[in-house]
C-alpha cells in the first residue's frame, strides 16, 4: 500500500509540474517602472530650492523645506523601486556602474543631499545621476 502512495505522489507531481518555464526582467509587465517618476520629483526639489533662495519670508521658507524634504524622500523611493524591482543581475553585469549610480543618486536625495539642504547645485547633481540611470533604463527596454 505504501508503494502505491509513492507512485500516486509522483504522478500528481508530474501533473502539477509547469509545462512551460517563463522568465521576466521585472516583477510586473513592462511599463510600470520608469525613472521619469524620480526625475519629476527631483525637478520639484530643484524648483523649491530656487524659490527658497529667492524668498526671505520665514513662513514660506519653512513650508518650502517641508515640501522639499517630502519630494526628496519620493525621489529616493522611486529610485529604490527601480534598483530593487526592475534591474536584475544581468543588468548589473552589463552595466557594472549601475549599483554605484543608484547609491550616489539616493545619497544625493538623502539627508546629506537635497533632503537635508537647499543647494541648487546638489539638486542639479541629483538630476544628472537620474539622467544616467534613465539612459541605462532606456537601453534595457530596447533589449
Amino acid at each position: 500500500m505504501i508503494r502505491n502512495e509513492g507512485r500516486e505522489s509522483q504522478v500528481l507531481l508530474k501533473l502539477l509540474r509547469p509545462k512551460t518555464t517563463v522568465s521576466a526582467h521585472c516583477d510586473l509587465p513592462c511599463g510600470v517602472y520608469d525613472p521619469a517618476q524620480a526625475r519629476i520629483e527631483a525637478e520639484s526639489v530643484k524648483a523649491i530650492a530656487e524659490k527658497y533662495a529667492a524668498n526671505e519670508d520665514p513662513e514660506f521658507r519653512t513650508r518650502a523645506i517641508v515640501i522639499k524634504e517630502q519630494r526628496s524622500q519620493l525621489v529616493k523611493e522611486h529610485l529604490w523601486v527601480l534598483w530593487t524591482d526592475y534591474f536584475k543581475p544581468p543588468h548589473f553585469e552589463k552595466y557594472p556602474q549601475l549599483h554605484q549610480l543608484f547609491n550616489e543618486a539616493t545619497k544625493l536625495a538623502g539627508a546629506a543631499g537635497t533632503k537635508g539642504g537647499v543647494d541648487v547645485k546638489v539638486a542639479d547633481e541629483l538630476l544628472a545621476k537620474i539622467d544616467e540611470i534613465a539612459a541605462i533604463f532606456k537601453e534595457t527596454k530596447q533589449a
